[in-house]
């Protein structure tokens, strides 16, 4: 009997198609040696609900499945009916896998406990950000954090379960549904981004050990909120706009922060009158792009201090934001700081 060794063929017929998701979840699993196949299961559910809200999304002008509920969620925003279908789909997905006892989701009002007694994780998650944008046909997305429990496994859940700072998140990423969809997580080693792949129905690594740029020539802000800044944002904003800086802001956190983590440049929400403790959410916005963002070399801050570092006292917490480029938030500090001292004097 003939046996001969495999060798990959070479020629342009045999070309690469890539790592899919599984496959790079599978090869990293010996960064978790406490996790035991959990969090890379956990990654996975996420991954096929977001392949399932990336089919919604791609018909929802065809299947009448745009516009509003007719409801309105705990933050008091209009719900989108892809809202509510995400949150299904994200909550069902998160269920049947068996890994998560508890969510936190924009959705809800509360914690949803999953009564699930052998889950070690907390996952805490906005399933369709920028939902106002979806009957224009603009990108949309999903941001998750996730978190090991505190209390015993077993043990009904706890306000400590839930109550993490962002220092303590084991994982966090996005989906964003654009003009191709894309999945981008980090676990602590980095940050890495698929690209899902339609006709195969699979998540491929496309941008590998993703780096942001150490600086940049484009600011994210709502400009129509002028009015409502402080000093040192308006300082820093007609400081970019003398450096010739490129004003873009699609009004999608994912897509913004995206385009900014990619290219270098700073997103920037900072409190207002109508929102003086800010607008985005701690737990499920904020926590989830500071964590990556860190981990892609960039920084992301409230105004005053790191966002990984606030303890959240309440579940919808709202905090200011201030994510991009190390030199460029440097800069925004700056600025903020040095209107404070001039104000005093």
């Amino acid at each position: 009997m003939k046996i001969n060794p495999y060798q990959p063929d070479q020629t342009g017929m045999a070309y690469s198609v890539g790592t899919t998701l599984d496959r790079f979840i599978k090869l990293k699993q010996s960064d978790f040696p406490f996790a035991s196949g959990e969090l890379s299961q956990l990654l996975r559910d996420i991954a096929l609900a977001a392949k399932i809200v990336n089919r919604e999304t791609n018909r929802a002008g065809l299947a009448n499945i745009g516009g509003a509920f007719g409801q309105t969620n705990i933050q008091g925003e209009e719900q989108q009916k892809l809202d509510v279908i995400a949150n299904i789909r994200f909550m069902r997905a998160l269920s049947k896998g068996g890994e998560v006892c508890a969510i936190v989701s924009e959705e809800e009002d509360a914690v949803i406990d999953l009564q699930n007694k052998s889950g070690k994780y907390v996952v805490a998650i906005d399933p369709l950000d920028g939902s106002s944008n979806i009957d224009v046909n603009i990108s949309i997305g999903t941001i998750f954090s996730i978190y090991r429990r505190k209390t015993p496994i077993g043990s009904p859940i706890q306000s400590e379960d839930i109550m993490q700072p962002g220092s303590e998140q084991v994982a966090a990423g996005y989906v964003l549904y654009g003009s191709s969809t894309m999945l981008v997580y980090t676990t602590g080693f980095g940050v890495n981004g698929f690209t899902y792949e339609t006709s195969l129905g699979e998540f491929f690594l496309s941008h590998p050990q993703i780096q942001a740029p150490q600086s940049g020539s484009i600011y994210s802000i709502n400009e129509g909120l002028e009015r409502d800044w402080q000093m040192g944002i308006k300082n820093y904003i007609d400081q970019c706009k003398e450096n010739r800086f490129a004003a873009r802001y699609i009004g999608s956190l994912v897509a913004d922060f995206h385009r900014n983590l990619l290219k270098g440049g700073i997103y920037l929400y900072p409190a207002t009158k109508k929102n003086p403790n800010g607008k985005l959410r701690l737990l499920y916005e904020a926590n989830a792009l500071a964590f990556i963002a860190e981990q892609a070399g960039a920084k992301a801050t409230d105004g005053q201090k790191r966002i990984l570092d606030i303890q959240p006292e309440s579940l919808h917490q709202r905090t200011p934001l201030f994510i991009g480029s190390a030199d460029l938030v440097d800069e925004a500090m700056y600025q903020i700081q040095k209107a404070k001292e001039q104000a005093i004097v």
